[in-house]
């Protein structure tokens, strides 16, 4: 596809508006787990175009949001330690943790890069042998077989001075918790289109079976996520918990048979605490034992003495659908992207970032 004005057709977005008001009899809260969608939702003010009683919250969906302040203590320890450059991805910069974030350990003299890729980090490692490169990966399952790659390549050129910092977590876990919460009530979910796109929809079905609740695999633009919401209301209200896929340019049932299979060549699973979350069983990504001198947490000791976080951010909340970000209080006044108080509002795919920033939303045309 070379254009993506058919999925931004307001049109087709009133069309997909009328159908969904046709087949709401009842309220229905739907819960969307990425923070791409949670974007366009915001951007675009798709609520306003679903009938009262439809609620839509937003899930733990952003991976940089649900990194645990311990780890980013990590990072800005290892960064800190001399002969070490330590490469992330932008969004990592002005995460907050327990003493300052890696932008502010830049400020001090830690050489501290931003890349667009894994690999960016392992030709700066085979280019400057003399210094420790860490990657700082951090992501769900749709970064992860690059992190991968870079791992097998580091290997197949005989790096020495090598390392990735793994922060990888899991959708299905996650989704496990937040269900099996009594105080969430979500009745559907709109399943990320992306970690789809690797791993396939195989451990989303028992999950819709055992919570009998649908669950509709969408991409990111307005009308996926119309779209999205139309099946998932369709199916609640004909009692039916099936899993849909509703992205079918992207994802097919068995997913990417090479993401995968590099994702369980290099990394194995393990329990992973989830920022606001706690510790989420099989949440996680961990180096397999085959690439332990590629695991920057067995490479390069540190002491990482994280701090209590501050009790005015109630990012948990936000993450478990149980606070929308228009209803905290601290929203654009104690916590801006400037002053954020929590990773939703530093991160691009942050629940709070997107309704701060837009709070003037640009609306479809009508």
């Amino acid at each position: 596809m070379r254009y993506v004005d058919e999925l931004r057709d307001p049109k087709l977005a009133h069309a997909l508006s009328s159908r969904i008001r046709a087949a709401t009899t009842r309220p229905w809260t739907i819960m969307e787990v990425c923070g791409g969608q949670t974007h366009t939702l915001a951007r675009y003010g798709l609520e306003e175009l679903l009938p009262e009683g439809i609620t839509i919250v937003h899930g733990p969906g952003c991976p940089v949001c649900v990194t645990p302040a311990a780890v980013i203590d990590r990072a800005v320890a290892i960064a800190c330690t001399a002969g070490v450059v330590l490469h992330t991805y932008g969004d990592m910069l002005r995460v907050p943790a327990s003493h300052g974030d890696l932008l502010a350990a830049r400020s001090r003299g830690a050489d501290v890069r931003v890349v667009l890729s894994p690999l960016e980090a392992v030709e700066a490692a085979r280019l400057d042998p003399s210094r420790e490169h860490v990657f700082f990966s951090v992501g769900f399952e749709t970064t992860a077989p690059a992190a991968a790659a870079a791992v097998e390549l580091a290997e197949a050129l005989g790096l020495e001075r090598f390392s990735v910092l793994a922060a990888h977590v899991r959708v299905p876990p996650v989704l496990e918790v937040l269900l099996g919460d009594p105080r969430t009530r979500i009745d559907g979910l709109l399943a990320a289109g992306h970690v789809c796109t690797v791993m396939g929809t195989g451990e989303y079905a028992p999950i819709a079976a055992r919570h009998r609740l649908p669950i509709v695999v969408t991409g990111f633009e307005p009308i996926d996520l119309l779209e999205g919401i139309a099946r998932t209301i369709e199916q609640l209200e004909a009692g039916r918990s099936e899993v849909e896929i509703q992205y079918a340019r992207a994802v097919r049932p068995e997913g990417s048979a090479g993401a995968r299979g590099a994702i369980e060549r290099v990394f194995e699973v393990a329990d992973r605490p989830f920022r606001g979350l706690g510790e989420v069983p099989a949440g996680g990504l961990v180096l397999r034992d085959r690439f332990a001198r590629f695991d920057a947490t067995r490479r390069i000791a540190v002491e990482v003495a994280s701090a209590e976080p501050d009790t005015r951010c109630r990012a948990g909340e936000v993450l478990r659908g149980l606070l929308r970000p228009l209803d905290c209080p601290e929203l654009g006044k104690g916590c801006t992207p400037e002053h954020p108080l929590g990773a939703p509002m530093v991160s691009s795919e942050g629940a709070c970032a997107a309704y701060h920033r837009h709070r003037a939303r640009k609306e479809l045309p009508r």
